[in-house]
């Protein structure tokens, strides 16, 4: 979970979500602040030397550190726009599936930058709308759920035909 809010409203959150369980709340591994985060992993690094936005290869500077990283994180807190995206790469970099969601123009680099972005319907700035893959109308996460199975099942069905 990645959002703006303050570390122990994340943290509860968290907790009542069923991300953190309660004797993780204190561990630094797996609750963290964006701009900590964001400096520990020594920002993003871009391999591509021709300046084509459209071919961006970014990668985690310390993706070693990254890798560690990854492996207890489960709140980040007080996060800002570029802290997402450094997520989002990060998980890219090691061949994760990343799907993301968001209501701000702010989230729209990471939204851009995931597998699949899920932009907010109701709520939602145009920006964010105009980034996104999916847009759910009604700003219910349980749409997402939905979306989901109808989407692995069209998968198994096109499977079984070909």
């Amino acid at each position: 979970m990645v959002t703006g809010d303050n570390i122990i409203t994340a943290k509860a959150i968290g907790v009542l979500c069923g991300i953190l369980e309660q004797e993780q709340i204190d561990e630094e591994d797996f609750c963290v602040l964006g701009p900590e985060f964001y400096e520990a992993m020594g920002g993003l690094i871009d391999l591509n030397k021709t300046g084509d936005e459209k071919k961006k290869d970014e990668r985690v500077r310390h993706i070693d550190r990254f890798k560690v990283a990854q492996k207890n994180l489960r709140v980040m807190a007080r996060s800002r726009p570029e802290d997402k995206y450094l997520l989002v790469t990060g998980l890219r970099n090691l061949n994760e599936v990343v799907a993301v969601t968001g209501d701000g123009t702010n989230d729209a680099p990471a939204l851009t930058k995931a597998d699949v972005g899920f932009g907010m319907g109701k709520t939602g700035t145009q920006v964010c709308k105009a980034a996104a893959d999916i847009i759910i109308v009604d700003d219910s996460f349980t749409s997402v759920v939905k979306a989901c199975a109808w989407g692995r099942n069209v998968f198994d069905n096109i499977q079984r035909f070909l």
